[in-house]
């Protein structure tokens, strides 16, 4: 089928209105009629290559919150009307030992990303949310839950698995301490999830510039790093630190915060980091570790959680046409919290 979206055709383009055809509805598809989808910065980071390997012309988005318009033959979970979210991946091989623990992230074989990744079938690629319609494999496609605000679904696709993932991976229960480094599209998540759990939450910030953000939020505590005694202090603090410093940064600074055998879980930073030194990881048994979004079922899980708990993302609602606006904004970290695209915008887009 024809459908609309919005695609960059190099790494300097802007991206502009764009048709293109989405595949025939196979056997397993869950057709959806796309109503938001989240801007991730990943989009920007993807769109400019900064990551290597992305193919043009490029529609982004793999935040994706919509009503399904159809099903194959095949398909037993969804009917036409549910409304349902699409995440990061749209596919895996689905035999490989990762993917029966129902780790398809970690597919043997690769994950398909839900955006410039491989169809397994035709060799395409994949083209996401920033557009009308998208065709997913059933078992790739999520419930949302009644309770949810549709509109601020979307960013739970990443942001909040994302976070949720290692929390719950490195045990983080009632009682637990959390430290979150940064308070943006990642760091307001892993703190609001966080309190859900039932921990007690410190942000750590450069500045005092978002203490007051953090404690509206629920965070407990706000500790300013670049405060040498406050961060003496803070020493042995921490069972978990969730840090989403996006950028390039030595680890060395934060480790002592941790608690004897306490992680600290990257998030933010795709790419190098500078040369750490291992004595306060010695000294306290501390570990660095990373976390990459999560399965399905627990994509699901975080869903659910998300309702039984009211948790969802600070969101700043944009129309289509102003993703370049975005882009910059999202560049300079100038958004409170994520960015929404409102998909009812694109067929007047321009």
């Amino acid at each position: 089928m024809n459908t609309i979206g919005y695609a960059a055709e190099s790494a300097t383009a802007a991206l502009a209105p764009y048709s293109f055809e989405r595949r025939d509805l196979r056997s397993n598809d869950v057709a959806i009629d796309i109503q938001y989808c989240g801007v991730c910065h990943s989009d920007l980071h993807t769109v400019r290559n900064d990551w290597g390997g992305t193919t043009y012309p490029i529609v982004p988005g793999h935040e994706i919150v919509g009503k399904v318009t159809d099903v194959g033959s095949d398909v037993t979970k969804y009917k036409v009307g549910d409304i349902v979210a699409v995440g990061c991946m749209v596919d895996s091989c689905q035999q490989c030992d990762q993917c029966h623990k129902g780790e398809e992230q970690f597919c043997r074989e690769g994950m398909v990303g839900t955006y410039s990744g491989t169809d397994r079938i035709t060799g395409e690629s994949t083209k996401g949310g920033y557009s009308k319609h998208i065709r997913v494999r059933e078992e790739f496609v999520l419930s949302v839950p009644d309770s949810l605000d549709t509109s601020r679904v979307a960013p739970l696709l990443c942001a909040g698995i994302t976070t949720y993932s290692p929390l719950k991976h490195w045990g983080v229960k009632a009682g637990s301490r959390v430290g979150v480094i940064g308070l943006g599209g990642l760091g307001h998540m892993a703190l609001k999830i966080a309190k859900a759990m039932g921990a007690s939450v410190t942000v750590l910030g450069r500045s005092d510039e978002k203490k007051e953000d953090a404690r509206a939020l629920g965070a407990d505590e706000y500790l300013i790093s670049t405060n040498d005694d406050a961060m003496e202090k803070a020493r042995n603090s921490f069972d978990v630190i969730i840090n989403t410093i996006p950028v390039k940064h030595d680890v060395t600074p934060y480790m002592p915060l941790l608690d004897i055998d306490g992680s600290m879980v990257i998030v933010g930073q795709v790419g190098p980091l500078q040369e750490p030194s291992t004595v306060p990881m010695l000294m306290g048994r501390r570990q660095v570790g990373g976390s990459l979004i999560g399965g399905i079922a627990e994509t699901q899980e975080m869903l659910d959680f998300c309702a039984e708990h009211n948790v969802l993302p600070e969101c700043e609602m944009i129309a289509m046409q102003d993703i370049n606006d975005a882009f910059d904004r999202l560049e300079k970290a100038d958004v409170h919290y994520r960015f929404v695209i409102d998909m009812s915008s694109l067929s007047t887009a321009s």
